[in-house]
């Protein structure tokens, strides 16, 4: 025990005395364009404040060349007036409709009717005869059908597509609207083009079908288990504040009520450049980079922002308690409100939430609720805000447990904390696991770009930001129990979620809107001026896997290496070539393990060993392989090897601990069969594969009471006599295959053999599983021809023109023209296995009362693919410059390898896609939808109400059957 102790000593010291004071300096450039570093910032972050009070930050990251652009607006659902709530996630939706010269064919004739559609809006909302104002939008849809015809629909995602750009959404939360894009680096210029027009003006264009996409998403928000507590949980804790007066989503009177007026005037109030930042982090040129920001986004105009009045809140002085309930499993969360983001208090809660649970799981909910399996599962977490914050935890609890039984298991862990009841090694540890975490994080262009946004809307500075995890180390366990005593008093919420009928729900009528023309063939001069304008060539890199990845032996195993060029973090995996396909009970093993201990260390005492020198550990069972995986301080990986190794060879088995762990699994089953989204994940696959399928063939309950909790820790020690490879990613492979060889034991075990589950033929059945939801969830699988990979670019392709995105035709007709569905998609899956059949997926998610006219819409599109040239050779140069501006590197250089080779390919097959795609024309690409898409025969899984269930519609999809939870589950 001493050993590991001592290490911690030193890696704490290495840590702590590494620990470095940032200090922001001022550096005006060559162009005369000050910006602001931080000293001691190994990211290299600037942050420019143009004259207009726009924010630019700017950081390189060559990973690829490619860069990751948000530009966070410092206004959200809080900023929403109090009679126009949701204001501002509607405002977020409108941002894609385009300009003046973004979308529309005749803005001059578009604008007139524009604006008759706003008064008429105006007069909706003001009018409260229910008669009459049916009559207004029966009036508002017809002028809708006149302006349509101007408009031309997904402009701005047509455009962005064309740059090659991915992840291409946006996101609004109580203080923030933040836009996402990631491009390739040569089209810049353009996406500031596109951009600077996006945020030039607001146009509220198809604003009556978009407004019902809203709804939808009210609706899904309702069937949504966890926005039902945590809705329930901020009210309560902020009864003044908008924090939990003002949902994002909004009020359903609200979103059936909405003002044109109001949401321009929003607009002209909030998107202001001294209101919102630019964030690009990638493959960037510091000084041209910050010239083109300028060029465009310079020329908008400082503008005050409106007073806004400060609400604060009441200290908190008694328990508040309320009780929500919906189909799914019963669970509790309380809350304490805490102090903003950046303050001291929020920081200790922080803290707090990291002794109670952590990433090594070995926090005292860990420990004492989930290691010893006195619930379902428990955690704690902070939340801080922009103002105010939340420190929360939350619980499932076993059949037997109350929920005031799951309460006081909580309460007891605060008590511990208050006590000081927790060993002094773990807060330099858990500072030292989140140095780790901001390590890994600000690696990537992707996660650096958060932390930024997220500093913007916080309003903090870049250098409070990096200075943070110095004020963590000055925490010390007085400091800690001392705030716990002072702050959790019986001052907190309780939300109970029961198991029940929730009615609360609010279920509207379908309005009944008429489609609107979608002007596919149309296109603005602003776009015609992107499309044709060049850019700079960016040529594709394809791996030579065989330079990229060292390979040698240990002993008779193979390893392979990839050097880590970024940071001190390696991994460390151990992968199995069998699963749970050649032995169903694996799963269950390595699920045992975790609660069983050693001749040298408890269960508890391992994990805290783990953590205490910072790697984690995981074990992930698939059908076709088990990979165990070590990742952590480089320099410790050496002790966890011989802990993990320790582990594996000597754990203790342990009947009343294994018979715990049976009644958790069987009490998790009884959960899962009580979650919409689990429910529809079981439908989906029974309408794929039937009743014998891997998914249902799981142990039974008979079987896991019989087993011996020796047959577990067998299985564990008999892997290390098992076949499999090693892959090592770090810096130092010399020195990892010497110290790697303890884990190493001659290979005397061979693979079980594998068991073939049957994929039957797709041939027009509906399952139906009865489900109190608003909204209706329907998919349609069809098993196509076996995979082909002289296919995949005309799949890429596919997807991409016509199944998923916002710029695909199925998002166009179903949500933008027909406002059928918040959520719709068609898309082919490639198999990742020789021999194996693809599968084309189709999805919607909409009101129960909409679904027939979806599925109607759904079909008329499938019966042949639309021919739309201009966009197929949108959808084809967006995926030629995704793969050109890709670049595979880190671990995924070994893990996309090993995935080829299951292809039997042992290149990198981007290379022949890439070519493939150059060469493709919408004839080749209507001739494989009608080859490989058209001919095929759909199971349909649908989950709902059954009362809303139109059944005439329904049979017409196949022959119909109602299923058990037991049948789709398998238990």
């Amino acid at each position: 025990m001493k050993k590991f102790l001592t290490t911690l000593s030193i890696i704490g010291a290495i840590l702590m005395t590494n620990a470095q004071k940032f200090e922001t300096k001022k550096i005006t450039d060559k162009s005369g364009y000050t910006y602001e570093t931080v000293q001691n910032d190994k990211t290299g972050v600037r942050i420019y404040t143009l004259k207009n009070g726009l924010k630019v930050y700017l950081a390189k990251n060559d990973d690829a060349p490619r860069i990751q652009t948000y530009i966070p607006v410092r206004t959200g659902s809080n900023n929403d007036p109090s009679d126009n709530t949701g204001l501002a996630h509607y405002l977020e939706h409108m941002m894609f409709k385009g300009t003046s010269k973004l979308g529309s064919s005749d803005w001059e004739k578009e604008k007139v009717l524009i604006a008759q559609i706003s008064d008429l809006y105006e007069k909706h909302k003001a009018e409260k005869d229910p008669e009459k104002k049916k009559a207004i939008y029966k009036k508002i849809d017809e002028v809708s059908q006149e302006a349509s015809k101007y408009a031309i629909a997904n402009e701005y995602d047509k455009a962005i597509s064309s740059l090659g750009a991915t992840g291409t959404n946006a996101h609004t939360w109580l203080d923030e609207t933040v836009y996402k894009n990631n491009i390739p680096n040569n089209e810049l210029e353009k996406w500031l083009k596109v951009e600077k027009e996006r945020f030039s003006e607001l146009v509220l264009r198809l604003f009556h079908t978009e407004l019902e996409a809203v709804y939808e998403e009210y609706n899904r928000a309702q069937d949504n288990d966890s926005r039902l507590v945590n809705y329930e949980l901020m009210d309560a804790l902020f009864p003044k504040h908008p924090n939990g007066q003002q949902t994002t989503i909004g009020k359903s009177e609200h979103l059936k009520n909405p003002s044109m007026v109001a949401i321009h005037k929003y607009f002209d109030e909030y998107y202001v450049p001294n209101n919102y930042a630019m964030v690009l982090v990638g493959d960037l040129d510091f000084d041209k980079t910050i010239k083109l920001v300028d060029e465009y986004f310079g020329t908008f105009k400082f503008k005050e922002l409106p007073m806004k009045k400060m609400v604060s809140e009441e200290p908190m002085t008694k328990i508040v308690e309320r009780t929500v309930k919906s189909p799914s499993a019963p669970r509790l969360q309380m809350a304490w409100r805490t102090d903003s983001y950046g303050t001291q208090e929020a920081r200790l809660a922080d803290l707090v939430a990291n002794i109670l649970t952590n990433s090594g799981e070995s926090g005292l909910i860990d420990l004492n609720i989930n290691q010893k399996q006195k619930a379902l599962r428990a955690l704690a977490y902070e939340s801080a805000f922009k103002n105010y914050g939340a420190f929360s935890m939350v619980i499932v609890p076993k059949n037997n447990q109350t929920l005031d039984d799951a309460k006081k298991l909580l309460l007891e862990q605060i008590d511990l904390v208050k006590k000081g009841d927790f060993p002094d090694w773990l807060i330099p540890a858990i500072v030292n696991d989140m140095k780790i975490q901001r390590m890994k994080s600000y690696e990537t262009a992707d996660g650096l770009a958060t932390q930024l946004y997220e500093t913007y809307i916080n309003k903090q500075d870049w250098e409070q930001e990096l200075n943070e995890i110095n004020e963590y180390e000055k925490i010390t366990k007085a400091d800690v129990v001392k705030f716990a005593n002072d702050f959790f008093k019986d001052n907190y919420v309780v939300i109970k979620k029961e198991k029940g009928v929730n009615d609360k729900l609010v279920r509207v009528e379908n309005p009944g809107i008429t489609p609107i023309k979608l002007n596919k063939e149309s296109q603005s001069p602003f776009l015609k001026n992107i499309l044709n304008e060049k850019s700079s060539e960016i040529k594709p890199e394809f791996i030579d896997y065989a330079k990229a990845i060292k390979t040698d032996k240990i002993g008779d195993k193979k390893v392979s290496f990839v050097a880590n060029k970024y940071n001190d973090i390696a991994q460390v995996h151990y992968i199995f070539p069998f699963g749970s396909d050649h032995d169903k009970e694996l799963g269950l093993a390595t699920q045992v393990l975790q609660y069983l201990g050693t001749d040298r260390f408890s269960a508890e005492d391992l994990k805290k060993e783990f953590f205490k020198i910072g790697i984690t550990n995981d074990f992930r069972t698939a059908p076709d392989q088990l990979i165990i995986s070590l990742t952590g301080l480089e320099e410790n990986m050496p002790k966890g090897i011989e802990l993990l190794k320790s582990w594996m060879q000597n754990a203790k088995p342990d009947q009343k601990i294994y018979q715990e762990t049976v009644k958790t699994i069987l009490e998790s089953r009884d959960v899962a069969k009580k979650d919409k989204a689990r429910i529809m994940n079981a439908l989906s696959n029974y309408a794929k594969f039937g009743k014998e399928s891997r998914f249902t063939d799981v142990v039974s309950k008979e079987r896991l009471n019989a087993i011996k909790s020796e047959e577990m820790t067998k299985k564990i020690q008999y892997l290390l006599k098992m076949p499999y490879q090693i892959f090592f990613y770090g810096k130092d492979f010399n020195k990892f295959k010497n110290y790697a060889k303890s884990f190493v034991e001659k290979e005397t075990l061979k693979v079980p053999a594998k068991k073939n589950y049957p994929e039957p033929a797709t041939e027009g059945k509906v399952f139906f599983t009865n489900y109190d939801m608003v909204q209706t969830e329907m998919s349609k699988v069809g098993k196509g021809n076996n995979v082909d990979i002289k296919n995949f670019g005309k799949i890429n392709v596919f997807n991409e023109y016509f199944g998923r995105g916002l710029s695909s035709i199925v998002f166009q007709e179903i949500r933008e023209s027909k406002s059928l569905a918040y959520s719709a998609y068609v898309s082919y899956a490639a198999n990742g296995e020789l021999n194996k059949p693809d599968y084309v997926t189709t999805y919607i998610g909409t009101q129960a009362n909409k679904l027939p006219q979806a599925v109607n819409a759904m079909d008329e599109l499938m019966a042949n693919l639309p021919q739309i040239p201009a966009q197929f050779d949108n959808a084809k140069y967006s995926a030629l410059k995704q793969i050109a501006s890709a670049r595979i590197n880190r671990t995924n250089i070994f893990f996309n390898q090993l995935n080829l080779k299951k292809l039997g390919v042992d290149y990198d097959l981007r290379k022949d896609i890439y070519a493939e795609i150059g060469k493709l024309t919408l004839a080749e690409l209507t001739n494989f939808y009608n080859t490989e898409v058209k001919p095929l025969k759909y199971n349909t899984a649908i989950i709902g109400k059954n009362e809303n269930l139109d059944m005439d519609s329904i049979n017409k999809m196949g022959t119909f059957q109602e299923v058990s939870l037991e049948e789709i589950f398998g238990y």
